[in-house]
């Protein structure tokens, strides 16, 4: 969860900080929205973190399920242009988050199983 916490911080600063070399962003898109994008995707992530911790197991997986699918989101990136119309940190920091989002849904799903 800390790793995808991680990338996801780094792919969505990168973004707020380049989001005029972004191909084919769309022009309501700001820096600030991007911004307060991830503090409601980490906002998410924490409240399943605290109601899986606080025995709330259900609740939480579903929580931290919906946080770990967002991170598979920057794959958006490329319904706006190819990977080949990006700069190298800009895929990246996009493969990181996803590559780190499909970890932690794999976690998520081990834990649900368990459950069963």
């Amino acid at each position: 969860m800390l790793a995808y916490g991680a990338a996801s911080l780094v792919h969505h600063v990168h973004n707020a900080i380049r989001l005029d070399r972004y191909p084919n962003m769309p022009v309501f898109v700001s820096a600030a929205g991007v911004y307060a994008t991830w503090i409601c995707v980490a906002a998410i992530g924490c409240a399943g973190f605290f109601a899986y911790r606080r025995r709330h197991r259900a609740a939480g997986l579903i929580l931290l399920g919906v946080y770990g699918a967002l991170g598979l989101y920057g794959l958006a990136h490329y319904r706006l242009a190819p990977p080949a119309a990006h700069t190298w940190t800009m895929n990246l920091t996009i493969g990181l988050e996803v590559a780190t989002a499909i970890v932690l849904l794999t976690a998520i799903a081990r834990l649900a199983l368990k459950r069963v």
